[in-house]
Order: structure tokens, then sequence, then C-alpha cells
């Protein structure tokens, strides 16, 4: 049986300042690697999947580097591509206070935004996959780039691979001639047997109003029969999924938010705890950290609620992990799962 995971994207370099400094303070940077599509592949790894990330970096220190770091994952990187001139990058800026986080990011003319189109050769990377994710992001670098991403799609759809994807909208990335975030953002997720997004992006994928998610506290109840009648709308336009996720966080302050999910599989409506997270570490990365562990867990579970339930876990756990990837294990996921977390594990 078949069990390997394929993504697909840019690894990004992250530097950051310390102790919510602003970018425009100091000299140093903590610099690390992220990426929302590296991110999935690193946290699938940590659960222990088999998994091959697919990109294209720079034969410099910097391209070396990257390979390295998602080795130390056991991550597959043998289809990797080689060219460019730099990495990617991006500037995060902390929240603090009423004060918001802030993205700069340095993407263009990056190794991965100059890939052209048949860089890549797909038929080798899903020989012996069983799942194919992809993401909105990589749509949004260039033409080529998404050009390559519907090619793997068509491609991973003929082998019988199993389709996922992430809208992960980015609206100061489609600068391209001819961008269409809606268009393409749909068309993705036309192919895809699981779609995540949070409330916007479904939104942007679907055209259907969002519903607001206004939890102060774990005590709020979310609408069930509002979530029905919008998930009943969204599977006539994608019919073709089998599960759609949604993730929903309300952000009180910069260190306190509440975060839940939904999904929607064969009819039904399940729904999860509410984590009131206070103090967030990092932000970053906890929609990755969802995708990742609802993917791990439908390929391990079958219960549909115990999935969301783990998926769930595994991102509030990353709101307490510093960078964009979420570190931890299934076990630790499980123990918060059953309000086994903040103990002194000795």
């Amino acid at each position: 049986m078949k069990k390997k995971i394929v993504t697909f994207g840019e690894i990004l370099f992250r530097l950051s300042k310390e102790n919510q400094a602003r970018l425009t303070q100091g000299r140093a940077f903590n610099g690390d690697f992220g990426g929302s599509e590296a991110n999935v592949a690193v946290s699938l790894a940590t659960l222990g999947d088999q998994v091959e990330y697919v990109t294209r970096v720079p034969n410099n220190a910097m391209g070396h580097a990257a390979l390295m770091h998602l080795r130390e994952f056991g991550l597959d990187v043998s289809h990797v591509v080689w060219g460019g001139d730099r990495l990617g990058s991006y500037f995060f800026e902390t929240a603090a206070a009423m004060r918001n986080a802030m993205v700069v990011y340095d993407r263009e003319n990056s190794s991965f935004y100059t890939l052209k189109h048949g860089d890549i050769l797909w038929e080798p990377v899903f020989q012996d996959a069983a799942l194919f994710h992809c993401s909105g992001i990589t749509c949004a670098m260039s033409k080529d780039a998404l050009n390559t991403t519907f090619d793997a799609l068509e491609l991973a759809k003929s082998m019988g691979v199993e389709i996922t994807c992430d809208i992960n909208y980015r609206h100061n990335l489609w600068h391209y001639p001819g961008a269409d975030a809606p268009k393409t953002l749909r068309k993705l997720m036309e192919y895809s047997s699981f779609i995540f997004g949070d409330q916007n992006e479904w939104e942007v994928g679907s055209g259907l109003k969002q519903i607001p998610f206004e939890a102060k506290d774990a005590t709020y109840e979310i609408n069930d029969a509002a979530y029905l009648d919008y998930f009943r709308q969204l599977r006539q336009q994608f019919p073709r999924c089998k599960r759609m996720l949604i993730a929903l966080r309300n952000q009180l302050t910069s260190t306190h938010h509440t975060l839940t999910g939904i999904l929607f599989a064969e009819g039904k409506l399940y729904k999860t705890r509410i984590y009131d997270i206070n103090p967030v570490i990092d932000p970053m990365g906890c929609g990755d950290a969802f995708v990742a562990a609802f993917i791990h867990a439908r390929m391990k579970w079958a219960d549909d609620q115990h999935c969301l339930d783990f998926a769930l876990s595994a991102s509030a756990l990353k709101n307490t992990i510093i960078g964009d990837q979420n570190l931890v294990s299934e076990a630790e996921i499980i123990a918060n799962m059953q309000g086994k977390g903040g103990r002194i594990e000795r």
C-alpha cells in the first residue's frame, strides 16, 4: 500500500527580531526556515509519515542549508530542482498588545519565483505516492509556478493519487499579469478531496459570505444550522471534495486567541472544542499544523471526529512554538487532546 505524501512549494528563510522588537529596531535578526508547504511537510515527517518535498532552490550555501534543514526531519528531497540566484525570504514582526504582526515578503526573483514550466518532471515523483498536497500560495507566485502546479494536479489525478489543498490566499502575492486569485483558487479546489482554509479563504475561493466567529472564550456556541447550510452550498460547488475543513480563529489581543475547527464530511457537520490560548507565543504556521495533522490522522484513523480533534490539538500546540514549524509528536498532540498538557514530563 502506497503511503508517501508529496508536497510542493517554496521553502523560505524567515528573519525576525527578538522580544517583540520592530523590524526597524536593533541590528540582529534570528533566522529559520519556513513556508507553508514546507511547514506541512516537516509536521508530517515529525509525526512519522513518509514525505517528499518538491521545490526549486539555488545551488549556493543557502539552498544547501535549506535542504539540510529538510533532511534533518527525514524528508525526501531527491526531486528538488537546482537553479536561480537566491532563496526566497520573509521578515516577520511579532505582534504586541494592540500592534498587529507584520510580514514583509522578499520573494521576487527568488529561485522558486523564476521556476520555469517544465522544470519539474512529476511522473517519477508520483510513482509511489498516495497523496499530493498543494497550496494557493504556490499558484500566486508566478504563471510558471501555477502551470507547474496544475501539471502536477492533472498527473496526480490520472495516476490515482489523492489530492488535498490549502486555499492559502495571500493578497500581496498575486501580481503577475493575468493573475486571478478567485478563479485560480476555485479551480485548485475543484481537484481536491480535502480542502482546508480559514473563513476568509473559503469566501475568496467560493464567493460565499463567511460566517463570523466571535468566540471570546471556550464557552462560545457554533451555529450548527448556519454551517450546515453553508457547507451544503459549498458541496454543490465542489462535488469532488469529500472533506471540507475551516479553521476558525478570533484574535482578542496579540497574545490571546480563541481557536477551533469544523469539518463537513459525508453530509455531517463535526465540531471540536474551542481552545482559549493565552499567551500565544508564535501564531505563524498554525494553519499548516492543522492541515498536516488532519492528513496524518486520516491516513491512520477512520473516525472523522477523532481526526478533527487531533488536527485542532496540533494547531493549538503550534501557538506555543517559536518558528514556522510544528515540532510536536503524535503522543504530545493526543495528550493535549486529553487535557494532559501543562505538566512537567519527568
